[in-house]
């Protein structure tokens, strides 16, 4: 059995989260391949590394002084490492991001760099090796994930690799451009690799056990979903229940391969597996419930519209011109 494991940023805040990691991934020989985030908050009024470095290539991108700020991110990764009691040096990591913000600042080079630094310190905390995403991860020149050259590279890097570690977000164009994902993109890291290496299943570690009905911040002590389908977890995904990426599902989704979604802080926990079909007798009604917002419903009268030929159109094209998309438009013969 082959299980990718990816850990989000909460999970790699600091070193004694590192460990609490480690001690997952070394707990079972099955867990081979490691997606790292960069380090996430580590209270409430912190600042995660991606957005310190993302101010970092706001300031240089202005000619501004972002010495402060990175400083700042040099000490987070400097305290992990001592934390970890690792003899190892991010020095020439520091200096050549430093030498890129000050000569050509790219905001997908900058962003990338939380994990890559991230992914050095647990492949060597770990004794596992570390692969750049940037040699596995191919885009296109839209930005687009080149997914044949990704699954081929990924095939041939890994078949000789026992265990490595393979920072998430990001990846490169063919002429070795950094290009990241969208924002939690490390989910989707974690499901290429899942599919690149036919893993059993694709274990991913939050700090929450898996999906639960409704938001706690709005239901009280909702119930945890031991099982959804793919289909239902985009439904929920999209409408912000944000455990996982969306687009992650495609990858894993297209080869079989289950998601578990864990709990870092309580491994115990089985969490929420996610699947294509399910047989389970699940013992409510509801999967559950989600929402966002920014939604508003406009509701049209006009007498006979059914017989109006292209009406339909004309409302449509209203739309589109102003730049507003649509999620569902339900009909009646005067609505």
């Amino acid at each position: 059995m082959v299980k990718v494991v990816k850990f989000g940023g909460s999970s790699l805040a600091d070193a004694e989260q590192v460990k609490k990691v480690a001690a997952i991934v070394l707990s079972e020989e099955t867990r081979r391949y490691v997606v790292p985030s960069a380090p996430g908050k580590r209270f409430s009024g912190d600042t995660k590394v991606t957005d310190m470095l993302y101010s970092c290539f706001h300031k240089a991108e202005k000619g501004g002084d972002f010495s402060e700020t990175f400083k700042e991110i040099e000490n987070r990764y400097d305290s992990i490492i001592s934390g970890l009691g690792l003899e190892i040096s991010l020095k020439e990591e520091y200096d050549k991001i430093k030498k890129t913000l000050c000569e050509d600042p790219d905001a997908d080079y900058c962003a990338s760099r939380g994990e890559y630094l991230n992914g050095i310190i647990l492949a060597a905390f770990l004794g596992y090796a570390f692969l750049d995403a940037a040699e596995l991860i191919v885009f296109d020149q839209d930005g687009t994930l080149d997914s044949p050259s990704t699954y081929k590279r990924i095939k041939k890097a890994l078949e000789k690799t026992e265990r490595a570690v393979i920072p998430g977000f990001y990846g490169a164009d063919e002429n070795g451009r950094i290009k990241t994902f969208s924002r939690g993109g490390s989910d989707i890291t974690g499901s290429i690799i899942a599919r690149g290496v036919n893993a059993d299943i694709y274990e991913n570690w939050t700090d929450v056990s898996g999906y639960l009905m409704a938001d706690p911040r709005i239901v009280e002590n909702p119930h945890e979903i031991p099982v959804i389908t793919y289909k239902e977890l985009r439904e929920l995904s999209y409408m912000g229940a944000s455990v996982f990426h969306e687009d992650a599902v495609f990858p894993v989704r297209e080869a079989g391969i289950p998601i578990n979604i864990r709990n870092t802080n309580r491994p115990e926990d089985r969490g929420t597996m996610i699947v294509e079909h399910t047989s389970v007798r699940a013992p409510y009604t509801i999967t559950g419930i989600a929402g966002k917002p920014g939604f508003v419903v406009i509701n049209l009268e006009k007498d006979q519209m059914n017989s109006e030929l292209g009406f339909c159109r004309k409302v449509l094209e209203v739309f589109e011109k102003n730049g507003v998309s649509l999620e569902h438009m339900p009909s009646g013969i005067d609505t």
